[in-house]
């Protein structure tokens, strides 16, 4: 047998978690886990909420006939502020981009992949088969996608293919899927540093600017010039959680919060109009996109660390499968609780939305608890 060196320098090359040249036991290094930002878990479930005020109350559509008549006799002045509630999708987006860029830092491809499909997936797929086998009874009113269509959908690429949507938030989780395509290749694969994440966010805001101006379609799919500047937003945000002093990242919150203001005025306001069923003031929509901003900002510089309560990780733990199934399950909700039963307006509304939060802890406890781990452990296995 060969004898053990005895030169320090030796054996700590030999050793995990050792400076060449220390003398004395091993210490390995601990591995830091970040704090869980558990105010981030409740403005989840805050903006999850402002959506579904706005479509229970807040727009037309299938809703109306659930009501019996418009949302807005339901509740006539109420229905104003709803209708404010679609800005939820957007804060939605800024929270993405800080949670990305927080969960990808430093992760490999293959992890990173399969932490977004296996949280996104079981309880998106549990989703489909509900809604889809709930619009096939026969006692309700409202049409079910064909079963070919219901059986793309799980792959969520009913869009881009121009597919029925089962799921009619489904958009939202497109323009998701797209993000983390564009920041896996430019970010985790390559991997994230600061001076990599500070130019993809700056080349990916030119980009989107550009595509803006050439109006070519293929460039609007990639881009999403309409959604970039909150996904952006919230990667600045990350930049300024882990240094506040960063200006190029207070650069990049600024800049997304002026570009992605004006889409939100852009898409969202319109001249009044008594023929329209609501009239959102640009002000008002200023407003919501900033306070958005502020909120995701507060948590991100440990303004909100206070509130550290553990039932706000259940509320952000109930946020997306809530999101999944409060729109179309709540037209069914709805229809029984004031049109069959007879309940008035607000109680029909409080119980629609209380019945779709229990419906969501269950899929998180019997699908997502159960599915989600196996699924990642199934796509990036520990070797």
């Amino acid at each position: 047998m060969t004898a053990p060196s005895t030169d320090p320098g030796t054996a700590a090359k030999e050793l995990p978690g050792v400076t060449p040249g220390a003398v004395g036991p091993v210490q390995p290094k601990p591995v830091k886990h970040p704090p869980r930002l558990r105010a981030l878990d409740g403005l989840r479930l805050v903006a999850a909420l402002m959506v579904a005020f706005y479509h229970y109350g807040g727009r037309d559509g299938e809703i109306s006939e659930a009501w019996g008549t418009s949302s807005r006799l339901q509740f006539p002045t109420a229905h104003e502020f709803f209708a404010y509630g679609c800005l939820g999708v957007q804060i939605f987006f800024v929270i993405s981009g800080f949670v990305i860029c927080m969960s990808g830092w430093g992760r490999p491809l293959r992890s990173f992949f399969a932490s977004r499909a296996s949280r996104l997936l079981p309880a998106y797929w549990a989703a489909i088969i509900l809604v889809t086998a709930v619009f096939a009874l026969p006692t309700i009113a409202y049409k079910a996608v064909s079963p070919s269509d219901a059986l793309l959908n799980l792959t969520m690429m009913q869009q881009p293919l121009g597919v029925d949507r089962v799921l009619g938030v489904c958009w939202t989780l497109w323009a998701e899927v797209r993000f983390y395509a564009l920041f896996a290749l430019c970010i985790v694969l390559p991997g994230a540093t600061r001076q990599r994440v500070i130019l993809f966010c700056a080349g990916w805001t030119l980009a989107a600017a550009i595509a803006e101006a050439a109006d070519e379609p293929l460039l609007d799919l990639v881009l999403m010039p309409e959604y970039a500047p909150f996904f952006i937003g919230g990667i600045g945000l990350y930049l300024l959680h882990r240094n506040r002093r960063d200006a190029i990242g207070w650069g990049i919150v600024g800049v997304s919060w002026l570009i992605g203001q004006h889409y939100a005025v852009d898409r969202l306001w319109h001249p009044p109009n008594p023929d329209y069923f609501s009239n959102r003031s640009s002000v008002g929509i200023i407003l919501i996109v900033t306070l958005g901003f502020l909120a995701v900002g507060a948590i991100a510089l440990g303004a909100m660390n206070w509130a550290n309560w553990r039932w706000l990780t259940v509320a952000g733990a109930l946020t997306y499968p809530f999101y999944l199934v409060h729109e179309h399950l709540g037209w069914v909700a709805v229809d029984v609780l004031h049109q069959r039963i007879g309940l008035p307006s607000y109680a029909t509304l409080g119980l629609a939305i209380g019945s779709m939060l229990l419906l969501a802890w269950l899929l998180n406890r019997f699908v997502e608890d159960w599915a989600t781990p196996r699924l990642r452990s199934a796509l990036a296995p520990r070797r």
